[in-house]
């Protein structure tokens, strides 16, 4: 399962409370968000926190008791899965009509917790025919291929196809985006964002909304304060951008790093930025051989030919040779619109969206969202 899962515990004894920490610390597939310990506070704080599942202790006590909690998760319009916690001694039957979508039983393994809460999940996004949120890294080994841009306006183009789209900015050295589109240095940025916990409040607080439709996680203002960004930051930005939004977009830096990294692992599609250019098809011969050894699968990357009218005088075949088979994409040149439109900082594929280049755009991101299956659940604008 690509997706962390956001896990809320409402657990009152602090020993099973810290038990749940430590297991969840040796694994990555599921996030521990918070554990609460007061059922008056679950709801207010679900909603802040978006959490995919809850797990409730049945011996919850308080002034609101574990059905009581249960009762008021499935009667809101949260729409979230609920793990009871039990003992042998108080048998509790998996009953999702009411609420109860799996029971643990203590004591338990780690292993026992995560196919639980696993389940909880799958089951629930089955239910409800909901797609899971899909992230898409822009890359390019080399700078001068039209990376940033081609990220932009496919961002865009996803958006005026249905699902609600976020770009971030993974150039956070320099911020590409943030020139692109003319930002104001003060606008907030991924450093703004606190460093522990990270509710949908403080996400909203921090994003830059385009008039182009899509909302924008930048990059610092400053090139030394993107020393300021770890990869546990980036992961923590992630995971809530995924609770928001269907399609997330991240538009990469040439340089591999631990932070870009943890951006390319965290994507389920690389769309690998390529043109007639003997420099670039070096480099992208490079990165595919480091990304075959990191284990990414083929199916991951996708290449995407810029500039596919200019070839330079370098034939087809040498491009296909380089990166190993032949491009899934391709997009024409257009300088006086592409160039005018950066220029200006909007995106040339709601200017002229009757150009050839902002058709090669939208073949890319329906190309992409059909894979995704994305799509048919949106619907066409």
């Amino acid at each position: 399962m690509a997706t962390q899962i956001r896990l809320l515990l409402v657990e009152d004894v602090p020993q099973v409370a810290q038990y749940v920490r430590q297991l969840l610390d040796t694994q990555s597939q599921i996030k521990l968000v918070d554990a609460i310990s007061d059922g008056v506070k679950v709801l207010a704080e679900a909603e802040r926190l978006r959490p995919d599942v809850i797990m409730v202790d049945m011996l919850l006590q308080g002034k609101v008791k574990a059905a009581q909690l249960i009762d008021q998760v499935r009667g809101s319009s949260l729409g979230i899965p609920v793990v009871v916690l039990t003992v042998p001694q108080q048998v509790v039957a998996r009953d999702p009509e009411h609420g109860i979508h799996q029971v643990l039983s203590m004591p338990f393994s780690g292993f026992e917790l995560v196919n639980v809460v696993q389940a909880a999940y799958a089951a629930r996004a089955e239910a409800t025919g909901e797609a899971r949120t899909r992230m898409i890294a822009v890359y390019a080994p080399k700078g001068g291929v039209g990376k940033t841009t081609l990220a932009f306006n496919l961002a865009v183009s996803i958006a005026r196809l249905g699902p609600r789209t976020a770009l971030v900015d993974g150039c956070l050295q320099f911020g590409d985006l943030r020139s692109l589109l003319k930002v104001p240095l003060d606008a907030p940025s991924i450093v703004d964002l606190p460093t522990d916990r990270i509710g949908s409040d403080d996400l909203e607080d921090v994003l830059w909304r385009d008039p182009s439709g899509i909302d924008i996680l930048l990059a610092p203002a400053r090139i030394e304060m993107a020393e300021m960004v770890m990869v546990r930051d980036v992961d923590k930005a992630m995971s809530m951008l995924r609770r928001t939004y269907r399609v997330v977009v991240v538009d990469l830096p040439t340089s591999i790093s631990d932070v870009s990294l943890a951006f390319l692992d965290a994507s389920d599609t690389i769309l690998s930025v390529v043109t007639y250019d003997s420099t670039t098809l070096r480099n992208t011969a490079a990165v595919a051989d480091a990304f075959r050894a990191i284990g990414y699968p083929p199916t991951k990357i996708r290449y995407v030919v810029n500039r596919a009218d200019s070839s330079g005088g370098l034939p087809a075949e040498q491009l296909e040779s380089a990166i190993g088979r032949r491009p899934e994409f391709g997009v024409v040149s257009d300088g006086r619109l592409v160039v005018q439109c950066n220029n200006d900082g909007v995106p040339f594929v709601l200017t002229n969206p009757d150009a050839q280049v902002s058709k090669d755009v939208d073949t890319i991101a329906e190309a992409l969202l059909v894979d995704e299956r994305l799509l048919s659940a949106s619907g066409r604008r």
